[in-house]
């Protein structure tokens, strides 16, 4: 079994994360809601996407692994949820569609440094006006800091990046933990909600 494949057994039954749910608060309050479209980035097995469906959202579910979207899709079929779409495409060649919502749950540091400014201007050329994004982003002390493979931002690149969005809610964690594949962990994350202005 792959290291994706044992973290999606072990994650499977947890709930959306808490940077999607206040995102669809907001747009809740706002009216509106069902039938936008929401663009998930490493959508896995639909943590997050699923319950986009269930609120009557379209979704767009994006990640390497087509096993993992296969297993979305039968997920998805079994409950009879409609407007989903996905592609198995990485996320520093993906090319994403305007929409009202990209979803980006622990996902965008996969992405390498150097293809990172490329794919954060992907996003927010997406986004609608008054659309959001929900993610994740790591911090400097993060024990995965310094990998090529990584991308992680100071606090001040990290304004300079969500300078064209009204910043919602943005929220420093930094915690010891092991992963859901069993590996000792230093998380140093921002947790971010904005909103591309009208």
């Amino acid at each position: 079994m792959s290291n994706w494949q044992i973290y999606y057994r072990a994650t499977e039954t947890r709930p959306p994360r808490p940077t999607l749910l206040r995102a669809l608060a907001s747009f809740a309050a706002e009216g509106r809601g069902p039938g936008l479209l929401a663009v998930d980035l490493g959508s896995g097995i639909g943590r997050d996407a699923l319950p986009l469906l269930r609120s009557g959202w379209r979704v767009l579910a994006v990640d390497r692994e087509q096993a993992a979207l296969d297993e979305l899709e039968a997920r998805a079929a079994a409950e009879s949820l409609a407007g989903l779409r996905t592609r198995c495409q990485s996320l520093e060649r993906v090319r994403l569609p305007g929409c009202d919502l990209v979803n980006a749950s622990f996902s965008l540091f996969g992405c390498r440094p150097a293809a990172f400014p490329r794919l954060w201007r992907r996003v927010v050329a997406a986004l609608h006006p008054g659309g959001r994004f929900a993610g994740q982003i790591l911090g400097p002390r993060d024990s995965w800091a310094g990998s090529s493979e990584r991308s992680v931002l100071e606090r001040t690149e990290l304004d300079l990046l969500l300078h064209p969005l009204d910043l919602e809610q943005l929220e420093e964690e930094e915690t010891d933990t092991v992963t859901p594949i069993g590996e000792a962990k230093h998380w140093h994350i921002w947790h971010v909600n904005a909103r591309r202005p009208s």
